[in-house]
Formats: structure tokens, sequence, C-alpha cells
């Protein structure tokens, strides 16, 4: 049976797996030696590709999936659920979503991509959680500037916690070093951080959050970083360009690392200028300084060349 998309919708304790739109469907727990049953079904099946949805309890079965060497494609669950919607099925169960997933997988037949490895994951890891950790300080931050002045005991309690916060930061920054320095990822990171404006914060973003740089084109890795423009038209109406999608995550990093960037890299510096100079606002200059940033680090490790002044890439 050649040429099956499946889907399985992931649960915290089941995974419930169909065989194409009109195929069988199964369910089995979410533990690993169930997963086993279901690489080797689907390896019977002759799936082209097996879609999951991204979400939280998903980790072991894509392990499980990828160590039988099954083509596994993770998926925007947002998109799956807009093409549910555009083909009236407006109800949501377990039974429903997995169909509507195998459909959108039949319909669209999204590429396959490389997924990351453990070494990537790890750091992924990592890095989510010094995210985490600096929300959580910006919050305590904002808490404590709004606190009564009466209230001596929140004060306290609110300080000792920003300080434990940033000694967590300060950790979570030196077990990402030690990460990245005994992984295959250390040239590729060392290569990042060469450029002008490029720090550790966003080398380390690129390399967990984007591992997709260096093997897209200038287009594809833009929009996949969420710093693409989209038009806006209709007839004779030509509406503003905005940037809209990506993740969230490296375009926060990389529109932050810019604002440094702009003020010392000889590449960036005139051609922000130049955009402010023609009357472009600040931050849509900023954030096509951003996006060719973004294209420069992306041609460097596509064509594995350090940075070297002027920046003579390909972009």
């Amino acid at each position: 049976m050649g040429g099956v998309n499946a889907a399985i919708e992931v649960g915290k304790h089941q995974l419930v797996v169909r065989l194409g739109s009109d195929g069988e469907q199964f369910v089995e727990p979410n533990e690993i030696h169930a997963i086993k049953r279901i690489a080797k079904r689907l390896l019977q099946a002759g799936c082209d590709r097996v879609l999951i949805e991204g979400g939280s309890y998903q980790s072991a079965l894509i392990a499980g999936l990828r160590a039988a060497e099954l083509p596994v494609v993770v998926v925007n669950a947002r998109r799956v659920r807009e093409f549910a919607k555009s083909i009236g099925r407006l109800a949501k169960t377990d039974d429903i979503d997995v169909r509507v997933l195998a459909l959108y997988g039949e319909r669209t037949q999204p590429p396959l991509r490389e997924l990351p490895d453990k070494q990537s994951q790890a750091l992924r890891s990592l890095w989510v959680r010094r995210e985490q950790l600096i929300e959580m300080l910006v919050m305590e931050v904002n808490r404590l500037e709004h606190a009564p002045g009466e209230a001596k005991a929140v004060h306290r309690n609110l300080r000792s916690h920003i300080n434990y916060l940033r000694k967590q930061i300060k950790q979570a920054d030196d077990d990402l070093d030690r990460e990245v320095r005994s992984s295959a990822l250390w040239d590729r990171y060392e290569m990042l951080s060469s450029v002008p404006g490029v720090g550790p914060v966003l080398s380390v973003a690129l390399l967990s959050d984007l591992p997709e740089l260096g093997r897209l084109n200038r287009a594809e890795i833009a929009a996949l970083a969420g710093v693409a423009p989209f038009n806006c038209d209709s007839g004779m109406l030509r509406g503003q360009r905005r940037i809209e999608g990506g993740r969230p995550r490296v375009r926060r990093v990389l529109y932050v690392a810019t604002l440094a960037a702009v003020r010392c890299n000889p590449a960036l510096k005139p051609f922000y200028l130049r955009l402010r100079a023609a009357g472009k606002p600040a931050k849509v200059a900023l954030v096509a300084a951003a996006r060719k940033l973004l294209t420069i680090l992306n041609a460097m490790l596509k064509t594995k060349t350090a940075w070297r002044t002027p920046c003579q890439f390909a972009v």
C-alpha cells in the first residue's frame, strides 16, 4: 500500500493512528513498546509521510519513528486547524482531528525536512529554559515596580526571587556554552559569532531554534524566521507589506541583535542608514536589516565561508 500519508494524533496517554484519510485507524498507548508496534505497522504500510502536529507529548514518538527510519513531518497545528475550517470540519475530536491531519497531508504534501538530532534537541531544551527564565524575570521586575511601597514583605520576596532568577539565567548561559562546545555545532557557532553584532545569544538561538539555517534559500529562511514581508494587495489596492508567522523566539532575538549590528556591522550600518535616509520608519528599516543579517548568516553556513570585511556574500 504505497503512497500513504499516515497521521498520528498525539495525546498524553494515547496515540490515534490513521493510515490515510480513508484508511485504517487504530489506537495505541503513548508508551515506548507501543511506539515500536506503530513503527512496524507504518513500515509495512509503506508510508510516504507520517504527520504529527507540534505539541508537548510527541518527543518519544518522534524519536521512535526516526529510529525506524520513517519519514516524519511535524506540522503547525494552527495550519491544520485552519484547513479543517476551510473544508467545513468545525467539530473537534481525536477521531476527526486525525482524519483531517491525514487529509491535510494528502492535499498539501508538506515537504520532508531534516529533524534536529539529539544534540540539537538538548541545546534547544536549554535555550527554551533560558527564555522561560527571562520571561519570569521580566514579570517579577514588573511586579516589583508596581508593588505598593508599604508592602515591605512583598518587596523582599520579589527581590529575593529576582536575584534567584538572575543566578539561574547565569547558570543557563554556562550550560549552553558547555553544551555548544561539546557538540558538533561548535564550528557553526564560531562562524556565526564571528560576525560583528552577532553574539552568543543569537548564535545559540539560531542553532537551536533555526537548524535549517544554511540549508534553505534566502526567501525560505526569512519566512521561517518570520522576517519576510508579505503582500496585501487586491485589485488596484497596494496594501502595506507586513511580516507574519515564522518562529517568534528567533525573530525576537534577531531583532534585538540587529539593534546592535546596525551600529557596528560594516555591511548593515550603511544599509540601515540608507533606508532611514530614504524615509523608511525605524522599525521597518530594522526588520529589513534583520532580514539582511539573516541572509548573510545563511550564506555563510551554506558556503562554509568565514566572515570577511567588507562582506561579499551572495545573499
